[in-house]
Order: structure tokens, then sequence, then C-alpha cells
């Protein structure tokens, strides 16, 4: 317990130190529909809000390079998901709709009128969720590399074979897993971290969610889920693993495409200023799609 208390206050302090340059920054709880409690940060002002949604088994920390750009114009926060970060992680199944109700509970209670959602890789599932669970306070969703094919099919059995190995040996399978997300000329400290950061995940929360995000694959959820949604979705992807925009748009009704070259899977990271530049491009573009 002392060791959890000491990793919250110098998870805190280090966000404190991230955030020491903007205005109006709040750390604040959301308590979600099954009464976890979701912890997020609040840096700037704006009548559109940017609701930053991390990936599997990561956190709000992942974001911290576009903290000063966005918060500029807009209200900018950022979410640890339950089961990450400092939220609580007292959930048995940690699911999408789940997540997307950690989402929804921090919308509630700032009494947001109007929010883009931008989620990286597992954050895609968790946004198309929030939209239909909110679909007057959401009005576009933008996929940090993922959707690259929301109508992809995988076996059943990929994914038992995937789980076991990290049943075995999370740490171990976990950064063999992260290894390949990044092209050979990233930094390596960079991957170090992430790798390190990644393994360091409470397992039993690791594979609950991974199990449930992939099954959407396998179940057809994944592109399902966008059946009645109207609002812009966007994909800025890296060029690491092949998007399919003729099929996304089969079952997206309003889906664009923006590559960010030269990244894997964390181009937030990788190359910031390229990221956040294309970043600001994609909400002008959403911006064009709202005055339509």
């Amino acid at each position: 317990m002392k060791r959890q208390l000491l990793g919250i206050l110098l998870s805190l302090l280090v966000l404190a130190g991230c955030g020491s340059k903007h205005t109006s920054v709040k750390y604040e709880v959301a308590v979600s529909s099954d009464s976890e409690r979701i912890a997020y940060s609040t840096y700037g002002a704006g009548e559109t809000s940017l609701i930053f949604i991390h990936g599997w088994s990561c956190d709000s920390r992942y974001w911290h390079k576009q903290l000063s750009t966005f918060s500029k114009n807009y209200r900018v926060i950022t979410i640890d998901l339950a089961g990450h970060g400092n939220s609580s992680l007292g959930r048995l199944d940690y699911t999408m709709l789940s997540f997307a109700n950690d989402v929804k509970a921090v919308i509630e209670k700032d009494n947001l009128n109007q929010a883009i959602l931008i989620g990286h890789s597992m954050g895609g599932g968790v946004m198309a969720e929030v939209a239909r669970l909110m679909p007057k306070k959401v009005v576009a969703i933008i996929g940090i590399d993922t959707f690259q094919n929301v109508a992809e099919e995988i076996p059943q059995k990929i994914i038992d074979e995937m789980s076991q190995a990290f049943e075995v040996d999370f740490q171990n399978a976990m950064q063999d897993f992260v290894s390949p997300m990044f092209p050979e000329e990233t930094d390596g400290e960079l991957i170090s971290w992430v790798k390190e950061d990644m393994a360091s995940a409470p397992h039993e929360v690791a594979l609950s969610v991974f199990r449930n995000y992939m099954g959407q694959y396998v179940n057809g959820e994944a592109s399902g889920v966008f059946e009645n949604i109207t609002i812009p979705v966007v994909s800025i992807n890296a060029r690491l693993w092949p998007t399919d925009p003729d099929t996304n748009r089969k079952h997206i009704q309003t889906y664009n495409l923006f590559y960010i070259e030269g990244t894997g899977h964390f181009p937030m990271l990788e190359k910031p200023k390229e990221f956040n530049s294309i970043l600001t491009e994609v909400l002008e573009y959403i911006e064009t799609k709202k005055n339509l």
C-alpha cells in the first residue's frame, strides 16, 4: 500500500511539472457507472474539449507532449481509464463499453457540451462506444494508429494463443509484443521506456482488456459499433501496418485518413512536433465538416 501511494504521489508530481506551463490545470476524479474512480486532468479552456484516451496498458502520460500545444485553444482532458494509471482497478471485466462509461462520467462531471475524442490504438474502440452513448456531446472521433481495418476478421484461436503467452510470462510477452511497434531508427530510450512501462501494467487487467478488445474482431463489433455514427471519424496512422480506407468507408459514414511518416505505433511520442502539426490539420478539417 505504501508503495502504491508513493507511486501515485510521484505521478502527480510529474504531472504537476508537466502542467505548470498551462493555465487552469485541474486534477479531478469522476465516478464511473460501476463506481470505479476515474482520474483525469484538465488543461486550458475553450468551447470545444479535446479528450485524449490512451491505449492498452498505457495511461494519460502518453499524451504529455500534446498538452502545451493544444491547451492554448482548447480545453484538453487526459484520462486514466479504469485499471490504468491513477484510476481504481476493482472492475471484474474491462470492456470497451465499461471504458466508454469512464469517459462518459468525465464528460458529465465537467458538463461538457462539445467534445472531440482522440484515442490511441485500443482507444479507438472506446471512442466509438462513447459516441454511441453520447451522440449529442461527441462531435468527432480521431483515432491515432487505429482503425486500420474495422472489418478485419481475427480467428478466436489466434487471440487464445496470444493470450496464453501473456498468461505464462506477462512481462516478457509484453516486451516482445511491443518491440516490433517501432521502426529501427526510433530512439532506444523511448522504446525501452514504453516496453518497461507497458510490461508493468497489472496483468489481470491487461488480459481482460486484451480479450475484450481483440474479441471485437471476432464477433464483428469492431465495425458494427459505427452503424449509426454520423460524425467525422479520422485516422492519423503510421505506415507500419497497412490501413484499408476503402473498407473502413463501407462501415463508417464519414471516414478520412491522414498519414504520419517515419513513425511506429506511438507517433505522439516518437515525432511529437510532426504529430501535433497533423493533429492541428485534422482539427481544422473537422471544423469545416461541422460548418457544412
